[in-house]
């Protein structure tokens, strides 16, 4: 079996020797990436006990030993200095009847709508989701027009109420179905 660094260059001659087939805008690459059906995240930092929240869907685990999870922050957005200063962060998959708080934080809210917090260890979470953690940062890597943050997760609540998760695919909001 081939070494990790071997694998890293062959991709790295593989790539230079790629050839560009077609240009594409920016927009064109991030429809391409929204065929990717993803859950709907809100990441939470609080800094002189003001909590700060965005909605995002570039989130993964990392690792199970330790515990890691990875988002992806855009470095103009406002949560990237935050989550930089406090190194530390939450994370809240938000419930299929959350919508209105992934607008809320995405910069679209909506009068009727007034998302809570609740404490989850040193961080806020939002209330209602259906999983929530805390992490402290750990690494950040930059990844072209973002930062990828990597935590260890600290504190995890998931709740057991059979709740559906918020899903996002093509632009849309969508729900959870289950193939028979």
């Amino acid at each position: 079996m081939a070494s990790l660094s071997t694998a890293i260059r062959n991709e790295r001659a593989m790539s230079q020797t790629m050839p560009d087939e077609q240009a594409f805008t920016a927009r064109q690459f991030r429809d391409a990436m929204g065929q990717f059906a993803t859950g709907v995240v809100v990441i939470t930092a609080e800094t002189g006990g003001d909590v700060h929240a965005m909605t995002a869907n570039a989130f993964m685990s990392g690792s199970l030993e330790p515990p890691l999870v990875l988002v992806s922050v855009a470095r103009t957005a406002r949560m990237h200095e935050k989550i930089q200063k406090t190194g530390l962060f939450g994370i809240s998959v938000l419930a299929h009847d959350q919508e209105g708080t992934s607008n809320h934080f995405a910069g679209r809210p909506m009068a009727d709508v007034s998302p809570e917090f609740e404490a989850l260890g040193a961080v806020q979470v939002i209330s209602g989701a259906v999983m929530q953690l805390g992490a402290e940062l750990r690494h950040a890597y930059p990844c072209g027009d973002h930062t990828l943050f990597v935590g260890e997760v600290k504190a995890l609540r998931l709740i057991e109420d059979k709740q559906q998760p918020l899903l996002f695919h093509r632009g849309r909001y969508g729900r959870l179905t289950h193939l028979e």
